[in-house]
């Protein structure tokens, strides 16, 4: 365990999508730090899981239960896990969806482009305004959206999941500047193709048709990942807000 990245414990983060993937990763690396993680995912199990792996290792975790998309539900989660450890210095949002992929634009249901919208961008909206109260009485908070490359560049067959994220780069870059002198740093994420369950989940054409664009010609790694993450969250990250990441192996250069 290293608190070089955290010198002053403890350090309060919860994981919005904990459960899995990148969230997962992240608890773990933020946990190796010191960090005490509140695991949240509407797979309570999943949660379970990964704070199982955190106090494996010698870590301090809690899972709970919560659907991202469920307003009365994420607020209350957020609220009793900051009553809990007295604050949260950092939110880590990673709950995210693509809908169903390989599909023209004019083929998209509106339905289904709805349902992506209210996790991936709404969903992210409600969960920052349940911990910006806390965050802007302490005069301290991180703020770390979970966006991707689609977001920037577009993916072809995936008009929801790419509308999505552009949008919440957008909310970033407008949250940002709305707390820039305040303590409270507000940034984005935006990977490339990360082996995690739901890029599994997703055809394998549309998953080499992603990773053809990378020019380091490979998937990024949940470690890499969660790496930054952990630096983007930290008290160190103190001079940048309201930006977006790069994860992409050279896809995107800006």
């Amino acid at each position: 365990m290293t608190a070089s990245l955290y010198p002053k414990l403890p350090y309060v983060a919860a994981i919005v999508g904990a459960g899995s993937g990148i969230g997962r990763a992240a608890a773990q690396h933020l946990a190796d730090y010191g960090v005490s993680v509140v695991a949240i995912d509407r797979d309570e199990p999943g949660a379970k899981e990964t704070v199982a792996m955190i106090a494996s290792a010698g870590g301090n975790a809690t899972a709970m239960r919560a659907e991202a998309t469920n307003d009365a539900e994420i607020r209350a989660c957020l609220n009793a896990a900051e009553k809990a450890h007295g604050r949260l210095h950092a939110l880590i949002n990673c709950a995210a969806i693509t809908g169903k992929t390989n599909l023209k634009a004019h083929e998209v249901d509106p339905g289904e482009f709805d349902t992506v919208y209210r996790i991936n961008l709404r969903a992210a909206l409600v969960v920052s305004q349940a911990v910006l109260p806390g965050m802007l009485a302490k005069g301290y908070g991180r703020i770390l959206h979970l966006a991707s490359i689609a977001g920037k560049d577009g993916n072809a067959g995936m008009t929801a999941y790419s509308a999505t994220k552009a949008g919440l780069i957008g909310m970033v870059k407008s949250m940002g500047k709305d707390y820039a002198q305040s303590g409270v740093t507000v940034n984005a994420l935006a990977p490339a193709v990360i082996r995690t369950p739901m890029v599994a989940a997703l055809p394998q054409a549309t998953i080499d048709y992603m990773t053809a664009k990378i020019p380091m010609n490979r998937c990024g790694t949940l470690e890499e990942a969660a790496a930054m993450i952990a630096w983007i969250v930290s008290p160190g990250c103190s001079f940048t807000t309201g930006f977006t990441f790069d994860l992409t192996g050279g896809r995107a250069t800006y």
